[in-house]
């Protein structure tokens, strides 16, 4: 009873007494603002107590929205604010929607980012799909995914797939089964942007979002999705909330990696520190620091403990310093691939390579690509 009452105080103590993200609607935002465009699939469904049309009630069928959001002027890389309460929001300082679109179907929503994807030369025309993690609200997810495209100025046309989070700290259990829940809406999400035009697709996942975003390509592994197999240029998996088995056998099933894969673990990651200890493990993936482990796959995993901040969940998402190296994914896959990445510069610290894995302890001594930490 005392560890379980100590891992709650913990888990409440991880919950932030800032206002939760939710949208708000302000057109005006647009003029004087960088906008940022998300197109969304989601199985969230309608609250019937609030009528919050994207809420924690699972939906089987997928939907489909698009949101232009804001990003304010006054703020750091890796910062969101939100608009308290009964407060007139401030478009200097939070992020605010534009304009919101809800499509009333798969039709228009393919057509719409089939459009924002031609405007880009054939050969580069690139989706990076979010998958958010635990405890996250709809706003947020979306957001997230805003902050992270202007922050690492993707170029891409951006993609979030919203599944059904309670949206609260004590909703762990609950959001493990809507993540399992979330998988079919995953892969016909991936299948739009697909049809839509998409030659690349790079997927960044979050959390709890990583175990989804591991599951659903096991799911696409096993039913010959060949289609989207192929357009999978890359997964970033950070913090991944993930047993270490469990992924090596999904691993395993999917065959060959998309590759890049690169994974962002801490040491100092509380979040996972606590979903270890409820879980009666040592470790999840996300804070693992024994490569033998995974020593079979091809994958690469970017310690961050030097670069944590609060509870350590987010690093590569909040670090300025992570953030540029996050938004250089092509070029520390080459480097990796003809093992220049010491001599480069751009992933300074201690290398470790066990078989197919290898380890990178991040050092803030050293300047990523010239950027200071």
């Amino acid at each position: 009873m005392g560890r379980t009452l100590a891992a709650i105080l913990i888990l409440l103590s991880l919950a932030a007494c800032e206002p939760r993200g939710a949208i708000v609607v302000v057109p005006e935002a647009a003029r004087a603002n960088a906008v940022e465009t998300v197109f969304i699939g989601t199985t969230r469904g309608v609250d019937p107590e609030d009528g919050n049309a994207f809420s924690k009630v699972r939906n089987q069928s997928t939907r489909y929205a698009r949101l232009d959001i804001a990003i304010p002027p006054d703020r750091s890389p890796g910062e969101i604010r939100w608009t308290p309460p009964r407060r007139a929001p401030d478009s200097r300082t939070e992020f605010l929607t534009t304009r919101e679109q809800l499509y009333s179907g798969a039709p228009g929503f393919r057509a719409d980012l089939a459009r924002a994807l031609s405007r880009e030369r054939r050969g580069t025309r690139e989706a990076v799909v979010f998958v958010h993690g635990f405890n996250t609200t709809f706003a947020e997810g979306a957001y997230r995914l805003a902050q992270l495209g202007h922050d690492l100025d993707l170029g891409g046309v951006l993609v979030h797939y919203s599944w059904p989070s309670l949206g609260h700290p004590l909703g762990y259990a609950y959001d493990r089964d809507s993540a399992l829940f979330a998988r079919d809406g995953l892969e016909l999400l991936l299948d739009e942007v697909v049809a839509a035009g998409a030659e690349r697709v790079l997927i960044l996942a979050h959390s709890m979002g990583s175990a989804l975003t591991m599951e659903t390509l096991r799911q696409v592994a096993i039913s010959g999705n060949t289609r989207v197999q192929r357009r999978i240029a890359g997964v970033v998996l950070i913090s991944p909330d993930l047993d270490v088995d469990v992924f090596r056998a999904e691993a395993m099933r999917i065959g060959t990696l998309p590759q890049p894969f690169l994974i962002f673990t801490s040491k100092k990651d509380r979040a996972l520190a606590l979903s270890a200890r409820l879980s009666g493990q040592r470790d999840r993936l996300g804070n693992l620091t024994d490569v033998s482990e995974i020593a079979d796959l091809k994958v690469t995993l970017l310690d961050t403990t030097a670069y944590s901040v609060g509870d350590g969940h987010f690093n590569a998402g909040n670090s300025p310093v992570l953030l540029a190296l996050l938004g250089r994914i092509s070029d520390v896959d080459a480097a990796l691939s003809t093992e220049q990445a010491g001599r480069t510069g751009l992933l300074p610290g201690a290398v470790l390579t066990v078989r197919s894995a290898t380890r990178i302890v991040l050092s803030p001594v050293t300047a990523i690509s010239g950027i200071a930490p």
